[in-house]
């Protein structure tokens, strides 16, 4: 009886011991945030302007509109907060690595590291390509295909959720080739199959870029196409490492002979 309480109290101790680490993590995660939010914040109208540069330039350098009271401080408020987290991302999943890393082997450490930092840079750089390429086209189509009757003046608040939504999609959608790396890593599926499936995938991601894209053809092919194009790359990575992943077991094997 003694050996089993002894037992639960261990199995109590370490619950309690790892909740703990945990919540230090996630104030030190918290913590980044608001550093990198608070000069950002010093900021929020220039960030803003920044931001709003691509529908401006459609607009020939008009402003946009505020239609509630608060809208003009909330807007950039919103943003700056949502910028700050961004920047913090790299230190957030580095307390979220430490917190995992202790219950990994040593082989998926050596796999989750490159993955992770995959996974951020892509997912910046999703961003940037919606903000360089994708806005000025989207806003161009917007403002030229409007009725002659109707004058654009987008609202602040509104022009902001827009760039959010369309800036996440992209981010995620970006994230493609990670996915795919890991569905073949852990043998969820073979590269084989996923090549077999480019019809499928591509009819699929068309559709998806419909859903999360203003209703028109433009923005839908800005989405899928590099969306396609990120999956045959995730299809050449994982076929790699797979290819290292046999080698490292042959020659684990011939060492053990």
């Amino acid at each position: 009886m003694s050996g089993e309480s002894d037992k639960e109290n261990l199995a109590e101790g370490t619950l309690i011991s790892h909740l703990l680490e945990l919540r230090d993590r996630l104030m030190r995660a918290l913590i980044a945030v608001a550093i990198c939010a608070a000069p950002c914040l010093y900021f929020q109208n220039e960030i803003y302007d920044f931001v709003a540069k691509p529908i401006q330039a459609q607009l020939g350098g008009a402003r946009l509109i505020a239609t509630g009271i608060v809208s003009p401080f909330m807007a950039p408020f919103k943003l700056a907060c949502i910028v700050g987290f961004l920047i913090s991302i790299p230190y957030v999943l580095w307390q979220l690595w430490g917190f995992v890393a202790p219950g990994l082997y040593k082989h998926e450490k050596k796999f989750a590291i490159p993955l992770v930092v995959s996974s951020i840079v892509l997912f910046y750089i999703g961003v940037a390509f919606a903000y360089e390429f994708v806005f000025p086209v989207i806003f161009q189509y917007f403002i030229q295909n409007a009725p002659k009757s109707t004058q654009v003046l987008p609202d602040v608040t509104q022009y902001l959720d827009f760039v959010i939504t369309m800036s996440l999609c992209f981010g995620i959608a970006f994230e493609v080739p990670v996915a795919v790396v890991l569905l073949v890593v852990t043998g969820i599926i073979t590269v084989e199959k996923l090549k077999a499936s480019r019809g499928y995938v591509l009819i699929g991601i068309f559709i998806i870029a419909a859903l999360l894209t203003p209703p028109d053809a433009v923005s839908q092919c800005i989405m899928a196409i590099p969306m396609y194009l990120l999956y045959e790359g995730g299809m050449l990575m994982a076929r790699i490492l797979m290819k290292m992943r046999i080698e490292h077991q042959k020659q684990e094997q011939a060492d053990g002979s």
